[in-house]
């Protein structure tokens, strides 16, 4: 892919990726953030990060069902996306609904299972973020990085229980994200057999034997 076609790609998704911060400030500045306004900003910034999370564990598995390289380039992109609004999130808790009581949100950490996982969510994904720069990957070493930042799994399926247990009457929402997230966790598994017993006969056919640590981080 050109250069340009790099700069529009991520121009398409820096604009995807903000569109839902400029509706939610639409939506505030014209009155339609509903009866409870700060139950409605956490519903949308608890939302919108699990929508960018599902999308960053989509894009490995889609370029190599696809082929398309140029997938890679936006991964670190939309990653960033998901702690903006996994923040965005966590501050409406802490600022909005509690008023930096701190007192009053260890006890809801301690005592709400709901709030115990979408802390852990929450603060799996600080160390991903902070290592999300190229810098990070060459000082870390890229088996390192890559096993760091596995914990977006875990971190996915914490946000999900996170709004499985937040929800009290319609599961229809949080079931659709739970399927989605098992879908993705099977495919990308079934993709890491595959690749695994695909390499030894590449190697042994083109006659050469890769030198360990030469594989690029996926």
């Amino acid at each position: 892919m050109t250069r340009p076609k790099i700069v529009l790609l991520k121009i398409a998704v820096w604009l995807g990726g903000l569109f839902p911060l400029g509706r939610l400030i639409y939506k505030g500045l014209t009155g339609g953030l509903g009866a409870n306004p700060i139950e409605f900003i956490t519903l949308s910034t608890g939302t919108w990060t699990l929508v960018f999370l599902l999308t960053t564990l989509s894009i490995t598995p889609l370029r190599k069902l696809t082929g398309l390289a140029w997938l890679i380039r936006i991964r670190r992109l939309v990653g960033l996306f998901v702690f903006f609004y996994a923040s965005l999130h966590f501050m409406t808790y802490i600022w909005l609904d509690k008023f930096f009581d701190l007192q009053d949100m260890i006890k809801d950490v301690t005592k709400r299972r709901f709030i115990t996982a979408g802390f852990l969510a929450f603060m799996l994904l600080i160390p991903l973020a902070l290592t999300s720069t190229t810098w990070a990957v060459r000082e870390l070493g890229g088996k390192n990085w890559q096993r760091l930042h596995r914990l977006i799994y875990v971190s996915a399926v914490a946000a999900v229980i996170h709004f499985s247990w937040k929800v009290k009457a319609d599961m229809r929402d949080p079931a659709i994200y739970a399927a989605i997230l098992g879908g993705l966790l099977l495919l990308r598994l079934a993709l890491s057999v595959r690749d695994k017993y695909r390499k030894p006969s590449r190697r042994v056919k083109s006659g050469t034997v890769q030198q360990p640590g030469t594989q690029p981080a996926d």
